[in-house]
């Protein structure tokens, strides 16, 4: 069953929209209905709302626990709502595919915010943090979510479909359930087969070919080819924007090993990994 992902700053009322899907659904029999609550997580693992966007090992266990508890809930029965910020792209993308994985149908809710609206918002902060200093969201913390956050695109594959809503506006609750109802989940592709991962030499073979393919790439720019760059081994082409550094691939690069290594379910045949790695660099260097 579907995955509706919400994400949006802190008080741009992604609970209440949560809420009004939630109710929308169940009402039109497409229940069980489950919200997987980034607020409720922060409260059982007992962090402040604060130190759970400011310490980076709290914020990483919060991702991963909202993750795997939306996981764990897909299913062909349910419908799973994920309420939280969700203001990282590769965080999204890990979840879109997961969910690719699964076979189930997806779409993201942003809830936007006016610069006005961000500015009240700040106000009311700042008066809460006078007389509360006991773990709430201070504007420090809201000013570098603000900066932090990336929006959903569109054009990202993995936020797609996107319905972006601002606080006065009505929701288009028919169009949502359309696109989660009346269209078919994406297949799964190479980076989402399940696959043990069994060789001894497979994290030294994966640096040698991620690391080879990086360099292919930056060969082709030093010669002055600007589009997308032929790599034999993977049978498909690079399509990296033609400004994007040597520094910036290998953080991509970087990204995708970690991602391997926390994932079992990517494949360990050294013969598929220059495709799978390709098709990361393709879909997280889109737009930037």
């Amino acid at each position: 069953m579907p995955l509706i992902v919400i994400t949006g700053l802190p008080g741009s009322g992604k609970t209440s929209r949560a809420k009004e899907l939630e109710k929308y659904f169940i009402e039109h029999g497409k229940g069980p209905v489950h919200v997987v609550s980034e607020s409720e997580c922060i409260a059982r693992a007992g962090y402040g709302v604060k130190e759970s966007f400011t310490d980076p090992a709290k914020e990483k266990q919060i991702r991963a626990t909202l993750k795997s508890e939306a996981m764990k809930l897909l299913s062909k029965t349910t419908l799973v709502i994920l309420d939280g910020t969700n203001y990282i792209k590769g965080y999204r993308y890990e979840i879109f595919c997961a969910s690719k994985n699964a076979r189930t149908t997806q779409c993201t809710l942003h809830c936007a915010m006016t610069i006005e609206q961000r500015q009240q918002l700040r106000e009311v902060i700042t008066s809460q943090s006078a007389s509360d200093n006991s773990g709430m969201l201070d504007c420090e913390t809201f000013d570098a979510l603000c900066l932090r956050y990336e929006e959903p695109l569109g054009s990202n594959r993995w936020d797609r479909p996107l319905f972006t809503v601002y606080t006065e506006e009505q929701l288009n609750l028919n169009q949502i359930e359309s696109a989660l109802f009346e269209q078919a989940p994406l297949p799964p592709n190479l980076a989402t087969q399940n696959m043990p991962l069994s060789a001894t030499n497979f994290l030294f073979e994966l640096d040698k070919t991620t690391q080879t393919i990086i360099d292919q790439i930056a060969s082709a720019r030093k010669i002055g080819l600007q589009g997308p760059v032929e790599i034999p081994q993977a049978g498909i082409r690079a399509e990296v924007p033609p400004n994007m550094s040597v520094a910036q691939l290998n953080r991509h690069r970087r990204q995708f090993l970690n991602y391997v290594k926390m994932h079992t379910n990517v494949s360990s045949d050294i013969t598929k990994i220059p495709a799978i790695f390709v098709q990361f660099l393709n879909t997280n260097t889109n737009g930037v």
